[in-house]
C-alpha cells in the first residue's frame, strides 16, 4: 500500500513540478522577447524606441497570446543562451529553419518568405502550440505579409 500511495503521489505531483512556459507567461502577463537592437530593418532604435519587423511581429504574437510584449535588448551571443536558461521566453533573431540548434532549444513552425523560426525552451508543448497557432493566425489574416512588405521589401530587392 505504501508503494502504491507513493507512486500515486508522484504521478499527481509530477505535472506540477514541471510548469509549462505558457503558464509562466500568462502568470506574468508578458512575453519576454529578446532582440538585438542594432539589426535594421529587423530591430533597431529610432528616437530611443525599438522599432522594426521583429518588434511589430513580437507585439502581434504577444497580442495573440493575450499578454504584453516585453522586449529585452541582448547581444547576439546571449540571445539563445538566454532563452535556454529561461531569462527570455523567445528570441527574434532572423534564425531560419535550416540552422541547427543542436537540440538545445525547440523552434516554432517556419514563417515568412525566408522561413524564419522562433526558438524557445525545450519540452514546452503547450507553449509551442500557442506560438505556432499565433503565427498561423498572423499569417492567415495577412498581418505577416503586411509586416514583410512594410519592413523587408527593400531587403529582398537588395539580395
Amino acid at each position: 500500500m505504501r508503494l502504491s500511495t507513493g507512486v500515486l503521489l508522484a504521478l499527481l505531483i509530477s505535472p506540477l513540478a514541471q510548469a509549462e512556459l505558457i503558464d509562466d507567461v500568462n502568470d506574468r502577463g508578458e512575453l519576454r522577447i529578446a532582440v538585438q537592437s542594432d539589426t535594421p530593418p529587423y530591430a533597431y532604435k529610432e528616437n530611443e524606441h525599438l522599432t522594426g519587423f521583429e518588434i511589430e511581429l513580437g507585439q502581434a504574437i504577444a497580442k495573440e497570446l493575450d499578454v504584453r510584449a516585453q522586449f529585452v535588448e541582448a547581444p547576439a551571443d546571449q540571445l539563445l543562451p538566454g532563452v535556454q536558461s529561461g531569462k527570455f521566453d523567445i528570441a527574434l533573431d532572423q534564425l531560419d529553419a535550416k540552422q541547427t540548434l543542436d537540440g538545445q532549444l525547440d523552434i516554432s513552425q517556419p514563417y515568412g518568405a525566408d522561413a524564419r523560426v522562433i526558438p524557445f525552451q525545450k519540452d514546452n508543448p503547450a507553449f509551442e502550440s500557442a506560438v505556432n497557432n499565433a503565427l498561423q493566425r498572423i499569417k492567415d489574416d495577412g498581418r505577416l505579409t503586411a509586416l514583410e512588405q512594410k519592413w523587408l521589401k527593400n531587403q529582398a530587392a537588395s539580395q
